[in-house]
């Protein structure tokens, strides 16, 4: 089949809906939640790779009123329950095999439904045909929708996703939006267009996975606007430049781990095939080394774009191959809405130049809590503008620049990593005394786990029993690369850890500290 040919279609493999249709399966869909008793505040858990359900189910949830809660579907069975308790979650919809891995964590009182895992999910992940079987007594998407009528009055403000975010007490926590207003919701659906690039007929492939808060912002965008959409099972370099040729793509959204892998492809291959369809190309969730996005702009062209967000904050900034290449390391100016300001330790605002904690929110944003963790919220508040723990400074000009976080988060290929999850486990392993995790420079990722571990006198530890030990018990992306072992570690004797001690040796000589 033409890839251009027709209406705007959602592609996944050999399967391809159009928007008509995805918005009919999700209006049944709000049908059977509302049957289930999913109503206005509700939530309902997503456990579900890039896939047509994804979309579904996030629109039905909030056709209801109610809040679809993506889960990262890496996520440890422990992990996956502790989610599905925190949010009170009335349903949870997921893929086949992954509902096979977290069934003993799943709270009784949540309905099940399953989605059996497509084929191009199994080739991708190299899992064997049976993997797409459901769990037993799960019901399947399809046939559930199928006994359900469509929904015949929805809300007519969405509230939104509730996203779950790490935190330095060792849990996730959701962040839980307000219902936005008609004037939030176009502000944002403005905001997302700023620096998406989206636009009537655009063609987008989706390859970060959308349990992340810009993947999902993106994807909205794009079902805004009516897109071509490929869903993407798994990011794959070789693929993308094939499905961008094929289905001559406008639009991507990447995090930098997805164009180091592209760079590292064989000249051939980069240059087997034709990338002249793309127009805006945006990154975020990561620091982008300089050389490596001066290496994207040779190879695509003047379209890649670099962002600011939080998942609390919004978008905040936009900048432009040209601004990049004249400012290497910014991340670019301030959006029409978006408000930031630079403070120091005491809470005050510092000038240009100076380096402190930057502090904004897009205006378009509703306010929020961390679910159950108001103290939470309000502890990273100042002035009404709220903070991820990054460190920076304007320039002159207005220019944004990150320098470090003050809070210990890891950023691996886009992803947020929390130490203090992990140090929560690992000190439970027997023969481990006291250890502190920590963020290490990797030319792939940005950023990659490490481990210091004391051990207990008179034990003996290794790197691959450490790490054994965390790999039954966390996500396995979560489990440090790398393990040193230390006598004693940096400790005042108030007990507080000098964790900088420990890390700040492995980024002499880079030329960057985060």
């Amino acid at each position: 089949m033409d890839a251009m040919a027709g209406e705007s279609r959602i592609v996944s493999g050999e399967r391809t809906r159009s928007h008509a249709e995805l918005i009919q399966r999700a209006v049944r869909a709000a049908g059977g939640l509302a049957r289930l008793g999913v109503g206005a505040g509700d939530t309902v858990a997503l456990l579900l790779r890039n896939d047509f359900p994804f979309l579904e189910a996030s629109l039905a949830a909030g056709m209801l009123g109610a809040r679809p809660v993506p889960i990262n579907w890496h996520f440890q069975a422990d992990e996956v329950g502790y989610v599905l308790r925190n949010c009170e979650a009335r349903v949870l919809v997921g893929h086949g095999d992954l509902l096979a891995g977290v069934s003993e964590a799943v709270p009784a009182d949540v309905t099940v439904l399953g989605v059996p895992t497509p084929p191009e999910h199994l080739t991708a992940y190299g899992l064997p045909e049976a993997a797409d079987a459901l769990p037993a007594g799960v019901q399947g998407w399809d046939a559930w929708l199928a006994d359900h009528a469509p929904r015949a009055q929805t809300v007519p403000t969405p509230p939104g996703p509730m996203l779950y975010t790490g935190g330095t007490t060792g849990r996730p926590k959701g962040v839980r939006y307000e219902a936005p207003t008609p004037a939030q919701i176009d502000g944002m659906a403005a905001m997302r267009d700023t620096v998406f690039g989206i636009r009537p007929g655009m063609r987008t492939v989706l390859a970060a996975p959308l349990y992340h808060s810009a993947p999902f912002s993106f994807a909205a965008g794009a079902l805004r606007a009516q897109a071509h959409i490929v869903l993407q099972p798994r990011f794959d370099a070789t693929d993308l430049l094939a499905l961008i040729e094929q289905h001559r793509i406008t639009h991507l959204y990447a995090v930098p781990t997805m164009f180091v892998r592209l760079l590292r492809l064989p000249e051939a291959e980069r240059r087997r095939h034709s990338l002249a369809s793309l127009q805006w190309v945006m990154h975020a969730a990561a620091p982008c080394p300089p050389e490596v996005k001066q290496a994207m702009i040779d190879w695509w062209g003047p379209v890649i774009h670099e962002a600011y967000a939080a998942t609390e904050m919004g978008w905040l900034t936009h900048c432009t191959s040209e601004e990049a290449q004249a400012r290497p390391g910014t991340v670019g100016r301030l959006i029409p809405g978006a408000v930031a300001r630079i403070y120091d330790e005491d809470g005050q605002v510092l000038p240009t130049g100076e380096v402190g904690e930057v502090y904004g929110k897009h205006t378009s944003m509703p306010d929020f809590t961390y679910h159950g963790l108001d103290d939470k919220r309000r502890a990273i508040e100042r002035d009404g503008l709220v903070t991820a723990g990054d460190m920076g400074y304007f320039d002159e000009e207005g220019y944004l620049y990150l320098c470090d976080r003050r809070i210990d988060m890891i950023i691996s290929g886009g992803v947020n990593i929390y130490p203090a999850e992990i140090e929560a486990v690992l000190i439970t392993m027997p023969g481990v005394a006291d250890c502190a995790v920590f963020g290490i420079p990797d030319a792939e990722f940005g950023e990659t786990v490490a481990a210091a571990v004391q051990t207990v006198p008179g034990e003996s530890l290794t790197a691959e029993g450490v790490q054994g030990f965390l790999r039954e018990r966390i996500a396995h992306y979560k489990v440090p690369r790398l393990v040193a072992f230390h006598d004693a570690l940096p400790r005042l004797d108030s007990g507080k850890l000098l964790k900088r001690r420990l890390r700040d040796p492995y980024w002499q000589g880079t030329g960057r500290t985060i």
